[in-house]
């Protein structure tokens, strides 16, 4: 039995595969927010709900093999042990992996959600078959995770596809203006992320003078005509292409894969690779662009898998 949790920003999700990689149960919760002690608690209540309810229905014993993975937005520090580069910055410089393994009693593996989403898609998803694959997740952060040939390319750093914290790529003279500038949480300025993510692009939008509480509203508005949304979800389109284009220009992936509450976003499966092709150093562009197969459920898969 394989146990995989994926920890987000705004959920924590488990799920129970069997060896085969039959589903037999599935749970969600929300995510306590800026609470370290109550998301652990969480997560534990979780593990502990799941074996009970699959000691019911006969489908687990204590004397069955399990296997524990984690996805968390951030990584384990090879140095210290301890949670980095999380956007769910309560988790920053806290013995995550530890802490749990105490309270749970049993050995569990983490690693970011992106290589989660990755090697889910990338295994028997929308990319299976694919050589490399890029894998992204936009939503309360911008991540992303390599795989090459079905594994995941974590790097000597632990950060291999953190693709979010990098600077965006070609802007233009009007948004290098002061009062577009915008602070990330690593300490940077401009960072893709500011851009992409769920609260930068509405942070962008609201400068631009526009308002809305969600992305989904969002694209709402610029599908029912309203012009300044329109003009904001191009600009966003070309955010993104440029992003993903320094991405293909150095990896050259046979597809990238997007993932998180942004990847339902069906408008940019079409423009933003013809958008991309302005950028890309190459006379053709075969990488596509491709919405996960399992929607938000790949990264809680993915950490089933590990």
């Amino acid at each position: 039995m394989r146990l995989g949790i994926d920890l987000g920003g705004t959920k924590i999700e488990i799920i129970a595969l069997l060896n085969s990689g039959e589903e037999v149960y599935r749970h969600r919760v929300e995510t306590p927010q800026g609470d370290y002690e109550q998301t652990l608690n969480a997560i534990v209540q979780l593990v502990e709900q799941t074996k009970k309810h699959l000691i019911e229905q006969n489908q687990y014993s204590s004397s069955r093999k399990i296997s524990i993975g984690i996805g968390i937005p951030g990584a384990v520090s090879l140095k210290t042990g301890l949670i980095k580069n999380a956007n769910s910055v309560c988790l920053i410089g806290k013995p995550l992996q530890d802490d749990l393994q105490t309270h749970l009693g049993h050995a569990i593996q983490i690693t970011n959600d992106a290589n989660c989403l990755t090697i889910s898609e990338a295994t028997d998803g929308a990319a299976a078959g694919c050589d490399v694959v890029f894998g992204v997740i936009i939503g309360t952060g911008t991540g992303g995770g390599i795989a090459i040939h079905q594994k995941v390319i974590a790097g000597v750093n632990s950060i291999a596809g953190e693709w979010g914290h990098n600077p965006m790529p070609w802007l233009t003279g009007a948004e290098l203006k002061d009062e577009n500038q915008t602070l990330c949480y690593c300490g940077q300025y401009n960072c893709i992320e500011t851009f992409l993510s769920g609260p930068g692009m509405l942070q962008r939008y609201k400068q631009k003078g526009g308002t809305a509480d969600t992305p989904q509203e969002l694209v709402v508005q610029a599908d029912s005509g309203n012009e300044l949304a329109e003009q904001f979800m191009r600009q966003y389109e070309s955010w993104l292409a440029r992003g993903l284009a320094g991405i293909i220009n150095i990896l050259d992936p046979d597809a990238i894969v997007l993932g998180g509450g942004l990847s339902n976003i069906e408008r940019l499966y079409q423009n933003v690779p013809e958008i991309w092709l302005q950028y890309v150093f190459s006379d053709q562009v075969s990488t596509r662009l491709l919405k996960a197969k399992y929607g938000d459920s790949s990264g809680v898969r993915g950490a089933a898998w590990l």
